[in-house]
């Protein structure tokens, strides 16, 4: 009886001190957002699982009607149909392909968890589909006669990035550098960010009309994250300053 009290309790103990020590997702949101859109990639056309969407030439066509229904295509949108209208939102939970997913919740794994984190739960998730709503709004605008469909999170994903710039300018983020063999290396992030978008820049001045990749919202969505983060966190708090003790003597009756 006494061995088997002290190991039960001992197992008990051990149990609380795991509990205690486990790591705890600080970032819910973030975490349920890469879920959310894996799920949708897997359940749709796009990941090609999925046998009610048949194969070969019926697996494309339904690939494309998928995408333009819950994808924006610039010029509907603008001609005031409702549904239309929710598609900046819903375009943010849809991609193109397996790479397209991929390198997607890889970029947002490594900079939401920790905005989610300075931000909160709510703001955070407020921020994420208005900023990505908003970069998609933004592209459309200027391809308002293209009737390709545009899906994927870039254009949010982008205003994380631009978050993270004001919130954690000198974190380290290892970089892929073709020109140094893709060996990776550790900058702060006011360094890779930067030069990043500066490269979504230059190949948004070089696409072509239409979307292929949307560079543009990638532009428009940092330029939001990086203003919203300035103009939320950027502003020092006023602390009013406590009154000085008075010199002894002074504060008798």
């Amino acid at each position: 009886m006494i061995g088997n009290w002290s190991v039960a309790r001992f197992r008990a103990r051990f149990a609380r001190a795991a509990s205690r020590s486990a790591p705890r997702s600080s970032a819910p949101v973030t975490h349920g957002l890469i879920a959310l859109c894996c799920l949708l990639f897997l359940l749709g056309p796009a990941a090609g699982l999925n046998p009610a969407y048949g194969s070969g030439e019926g697996l494309i066509a339904a690939q494309r009607a998928y995408f333009h229904r819950w994808g924006v295509v610039p010029a509907e949108l603008f001609e005031g149909a409702p549904r239309a209208a929710l598609t900046p939102a819903t375009a943010l939970f849809v991609h193109g392909s397996w790479v397209h997913l991929l390198g997607n919740m890889l970029f947002l794994y490594v900079f939401g968890t920790m905005t989610e984190e300075r931000m909160g739960r709510v703001q955070f998730t407020l921020f994420y589909i208005g900023c990505g709503y908003l970069a998609l709004l933004g592209y459309a605008a200027a391809n308002d006669d293209s009737t390709r469909s545009l899906v994927g999170a870039s254009g949010a994903i982008s205003a994380v990035l631009g978050a993270f710039l004001f919130l954690f300018p000198a974190a380290r983020v290892t970089s892929l550098l073709p020109f140094l063999l893709f060996l990776p290396l550790r900058f702060p992030a006011w360094v890779v960010l930067p030069f990043w978008v500066a490269l979504q820049w230059v190949a948004a001045e070089r696409a072509g009309q239409g979307p292929g990749v949307a560079y543009l919202a990638h532009v428009v969505g940092f330029g939001l994250g990086f203003g919203f983060a300035w103009a939320r966190f950027g502003r020092p708090t006023r602390v009013k300053p406590a009154p000085a003790p008075a010199p002894e003597g002074e504060n008798q009756p």
